[in-house]
């Protein structure tokens, strides 16, 4: 009945992939949200969370929960930003970095898996369209 609707495909896929990633980063204790923010902290060490907010494409808010998250985990800590003393600065802890390889292997195992199913060529134009539709949306 909705084979060609956007909406009822992409909500279903949406469903699927967020599945197949809670899977993937179970091992770790970290939700798909919570994996991808901390990986973003281990690549920037030092970030604000507003810049973390525009890495990840969500709200400052929703940013600050990760955060809150991972600093319970004990994966992160904040620290005050040396150039302005009423910011603070996100560092990944000694435990994250002890983690970081297992989580960018399933990572990369997980983009393996869309990979051989659409192909190398056609799921770089995946991401971009997907990328572009939200950026007309949005």
């Amino acid at each position: 009945m909705f084979e060609r609707c956007l909406y009822f495909n992409t909500m279903s896929l949406a469903r699927t992939v967020e599945k197949a990633w809670t899977d993937a980063f179970s091992g770790f204790g970290l939700t798909p949200a919570q994996a991808f923010c901390l990986r973003a902290v281990i690549a920037n060490p030092g970030c604000r969370p507003s810049e973390l907010a525009d890495t990840l494409g969500i709200a400052r808010a929703t940013a600050t929960r990760l955060l809150d998250h991972l600093q319970h985990k004990r994966l992160i800590e904040r620290q005050v930003a040396k150039a302005d003393n009423r910011e603070f600065v996100v560092v990944p802890t000694a435990k994250a970095k002890a983690q970081a390889k297992g989580i960018e292997l399933a990572s990369a195992q997980m983009t393996a898996k869309v990979k051989a199913i659409l192909g190398e060529a056609e799921f770089a134009n995946a991401v971009e369209k997907l990328r572009s539709v939200k950026e007309g949306l949005g």
